[in-house]
This record gives structure tokens, sequence and C-alpha cells, in this order.
């Protein structure tokens, strides 16, 4: 059975679970609670857990007193009589939605009996990160927001080229994906470090991969990804956008994919060393980016940041502006549209590097649109990393003048500042406006309908519960 098979088995058990009224954002909080102790007894590192709180502890526990005993191991790992940090991070907080302990014990006895053996050939890592990307493309969890889909990050990875040595970081670092695909592009070729001195080795396990994720639960996630992929960097939960963040400052790397919308309230963030106020929740952390940057010329980020970002007419113009004159900003991709589980999303990935100097570093913009004469990405036809390749090909050239791609455009200073320093440009042609031949899938139209008007049909059930409990709150 391999992990892809396994992910399948897992994400199964949600079913089980159902009666209980559990979500699937849920479902993957209790099976991180349930899966670390399996997972540090396959892996012998139940050093680490209090002894009686073990997994073998666990599962020789039925009914009643299963379930009471799952809810004190809760509490116990998180308290601060537990000597690991780490330990305690992923426990901080945590408590069960499971209430039949039928189900529990279903669900602890499946997971027992799966084939561990083949699991851990493939890496307990993957296995992990294959259930939060399983739970990320199911429409009903919502946690799409918080997983970019792992060719786009391998692409990003690649092509910023992080180095031994490096400082790389994530302020919205959801479930960990863009570091850990770092450290897995860097360990692919160092023999997983084993080619580094120990003190090289050392600082990629320890210092070289750090993030803030707001979302707790979201966090809790991350630093168990992280454990299975055998990092300890930092990983803080908190808003990046607060003074909590301030630390995160001399980075070489940053690689990232901020949550879009703006902030609660359309509050502006609360750091104080940002220049410009806004509520545009990206516009800061596009702030936040550069400025984290280290300024020895070394600094390189690329972020994926939705199209208001590019033609924001307010405050946006003076971001882009610092942002052109602190930094090269020499790449823009235009994604295509529907690779992301937040349907209609139109978003780009920036390639910038900080500069020395404070003025004037951008002199031109290589724009590719990867969006315009698409395939509808989705569930039947997935984005993979040859839909890259005329991307990656134009992005690497020695001369990239010389690149003969109708998507890869080339706009100067002068150009953009003509056009208001608006960097909403580089698409082309719409075949689709003059042709018939590229009308949406009626299968996947049909299936969207289906879903909002079952979501519509919840809402109106919903609404009629509510108005029948007050009715009869009126009668008593």
């Amino acid at each position: 059975m391999n992990n892809t098979e396994i992910v399948s088995k897992l994400w199964g058990l949600a079913n089980v679970l159902r009666d209980d009224g559990i979500t699937y954002q849920q479902y993957v909080t209790e099976l991180t609670y349930i899966l670390f102790l399996k997972m540090m007894k396959e892996q012998e590192m139940e050093v680490v857990i209090p002894e009686g709180y073990r997994w073998d502890d666990l599962l020789v526990k039925e009914g009643i007193e299963l379930k009471e005993f799952y809810q004190g191991l809760l509490l116990k790992l998180g308290s601060s009589g537990v000597e690991n940090e780490r330990l305690r991070q992923i426990y901080n907080g945590a408590a069960t939605s499971i209430d039949e302990p039928k189900n529990l014990e279903k669900l602890i006895k499946s997971i027992d009996a799966l084939d561990w053996y083949n699991a851990k050939e493939e890496g307990l890592g993957d296995l992990y990160e294959g259930l939060l990307e399983k739970n990320a493309s199911e429409k009903k969890s919502g946690a799409g927001q918080y997983f970019t889909p792992r060719v786009l990050i391998d692409v990003m990875v690649k092509l910023i080229d992080p180095k031994i040595g490096e400082r790389c970081n994530d302020p919205a670092s959801g479930t960990f994906g863009f570091m850990i695909a770092a450290d897995r592009y860097l360990k692919e070729q160092t023999d997983d470090y084993f080619d580094l001195a120990p003190e090289e080795a050392e600082f990629q396990k320890k210092e070289a991969f750090t993030g803030m994720e707001l979302v707790k639960d979201t966090h809790r996630l991350a630093l168990m990804n992280a454990l299975l992929h055998d990092m300890e960097g930092r990983i803080e939960q908190g808003d990046s956008l607060s003074a909590n963040g301030k630390w995160m400052k001399n980075f070489n790397v940053v690689l990232t994919n901020p949550p879009f919308g703006t902030k609660t309230g359309g509050e502006r963030a609360t750091r104080d060393d940002l220049t410009f106020e806004t509520s545009n929740k990206q516009l800061n952390f596009l702030q936040t980016i550069y400025n984290s940057l280290v300024i020895d010329g070394t600094g390189r980020a690329a972020v994926v940041l939705p199209d208001n970002v590019l033609f924001d007419n307010e405050v946006g113009v003076k971001i882009r502006q610092d942002l052109m004159d602190k930094c090269n900003l020499h790449t823009i991709l235009r994604l295509p549209v529907g690779i992301f589980y937040a349907k209609g999303v139109k978003t780009n990935v920036l390639f910038f590097d900080r500069c020395t100097s404070d003025d004037g570093n951008t002199k031109e913009v290589w724009i590719y649109d990867m969006r315009t004469n698409m395939p509808k990405f989705g569930v039947r036809t997935p984005l993979t990393e040859k839909h890259f390749d005329g991307f990656i090909k134009a992005y690497n050239a020695d001369d990239r003048t010389k690149v003969q791609d109708e998507r890869w455009n080339l706009y100067t200073r002068e150009e953009i500042a003509a056009k208001g320093d608006n960097l909403d440009v580089g698409l082309i042609a719409d075949e689709s406006l003059s042709a018939y031949d590229n009308l949406p899938d009626p299968i996947e139209s049909a299936e969207d309908a289906i879903e909002k008007l079952q979501q519509a049909m919840n809402l109106l059930v919903e609404v009629v519960a509510e108005l029948k409990a007050i009715e009869v709150q009126d009668r008593e």
C-alpha cells in the first residue's frame, strides 16, 4: 500500500465521524493529534512523549475509558510540565470534538491497522503532506486558502534557488509547504545534508527555515509537518502584520502565498515599521516581505499575490513605487485562473531582488502570461510542471530578449510609469472571445450549479430551524 492509498483510507475515515458533526478541518486536526502518537512510535521517537501517554497506552483503551483517557492525554501533552517544546506546541489548547467513544475507538484501530512499513519507506512527511493536500482539495473543508498547489511551490523554489546557509522565511506559512519544499530542494543536492559539515547541517535543521501562521489549528498542522520532515526552525503562531511579526528581518529568501482578502473589519496593520498605511492585507504583506530581505545583494523573494496588488490606485501606487525603488522587480508570472481552491481568484507571482540601495533599482519588468488561452484547471485537468515549461525557459534564459514566446513581454520602468505604475499588463489576446471551442466544461458547470444550490438549500434549512426555535420561545 503506497502513501496515496493510505491517504485515501485516512480520508475515508472522516465518514466515521460524520454523525458527531465533525467538519473536515476538525477531522484533520483530530487526525494530527492521533497520527503524531502513531508516527512517533513508528519512527522510534516516543522518548519525547511522557510515559503512560504513548500510542500503545491509547490503543488498549476502549469505550468511555478510552474517551476519558484521550481527553486527559490531550491536556497532559499540551501542559507546561512536558519537556519537549515542539510537543507542547502541537498539543497546546488541544481538545477533541469527538463525542462518541465508539467512533474514537474505530479511528484509532483503523489507523493502527494501516501499512506503516511502506508509509515509512515513502516518508511519513510526504504522507502527511498528502493528507493536507487532500483536505485542501475537498471543497467542503474550506481549507484551500491554506494550501498552495505543490507544483507551483516547487517551481517557485527552483527558480529562487535557495542556498545552504541562507535564512528562509514564510510570513504566511500555512502548513509550512514552501519551507518544506525549500528544505527538500537543498536535501536533494546534498544527500539529505550528509555532504555538509556538522555545523552546516545543524543550521539547516534548526535555523534555516522559519515562518509565522495566524490560524491556531493551521499552525498546529505546520508544526506537525515540519517535525515529520525533521525540521526544527522557528514557526510562530501570530499575525505577521502586527508587532509580533517584527522579528522577521534580514532573510536571504522569502517564499510565500499570503491569504486573500482584507483584514477583519478593514482595520490597518498594527506594525509601526510599515511605511504606508492601508487595510489591504496583500499590500501590507508585500511591504513586510520586501522590507524583511537583507540588503547585501542576496535578498530575493517569490510571492503569490492577487491582481488587485498590481492595479490598486490609492496607496497601492506608492507601495509599487517603493517596491520598484528598493528592489529589482524583474519578473511577474500571470497565473491561470482556477489553480487555487478559491474559485475565480486571479493571481500572480512577483519575483524580486532586494538591492543595496533604496532608489531606482527596477529598470525593466518581464511579464509572462500563463493565464490566457490556457486549459481550465481542476480535477479533470490538474496543473503540472509541464505547464510551466515555457515560463521556466524564459525565466532562466541567458538573454531574455532572444526568447521567442508570445506570452513573454518586456516593459521598461518608463513605460510602467507612463501607465501610472499600473502593473496589470502583459496579457495576450484571448482566443475564447472569438471562438466557441473554449466554452466551460458542461459537467463542471453543472457540478458548480449543484453545489451552489445545495449551499442555498442548507442555508434555508438553517433559517427555518432558527425561525422555528424563535417561534417556540415566543410561545413559552
